[in-house]
């Protein structure tokens, strides 16, 4: 399978679990990108087109945070922390087209550790 075939598959999943999922104030929506460097997690109020709180493993005392499992628990620790401070205490997961295991499944448990519910 080529690459540009591999590129459309990803991007119909990302349409269709989309289509049934929008943030709230009351529930944002809580996406993560994977690049092969980094990993890049935000909260998104939907209605309002409006980014409620972020992480990325590009941020001076995230340095440390790979793509891979443990770098991925790291950040979701974090960014459940900030998100908990700043009063946002239910989400929607949004898994951005990617299979849940592996640095998803760890990032999401991470966070649901911290107090999140979704």
């Amino acid at each position: 399978m080529n690459l540009g075939k591999k590129r459309e598959l990803l991007q119909k999943r990302r349409w269709r679990i989309r289509k049934k999922i929008i943030g709230t104030k009351l529930r944002p929506r809580l996406t993560i990108c994977f690049t092969n460097k980094n990993i890049h997690a935000q909260c998104i109020n939907d209605e309002q087109s409006s980014t409620l709180g972020s992480a990325s493993s590009n941020e001076k005392e995230l340095k440390d945070c790979l793509p891979n499992i443990s770098g991925s628990e790291k950040l979701g620790t974090t960014f459940g922390k900030r998100l908990l401070d700043s009063g946002i205490k239910t989400v929607v997961f949004d898994r951005a087209g990617r299979k849940y295991h592996g640095c998803v499944k760890a990032f999401a448990d991470a966070v649901r550790k911290e107090g999140l519910e979704f």
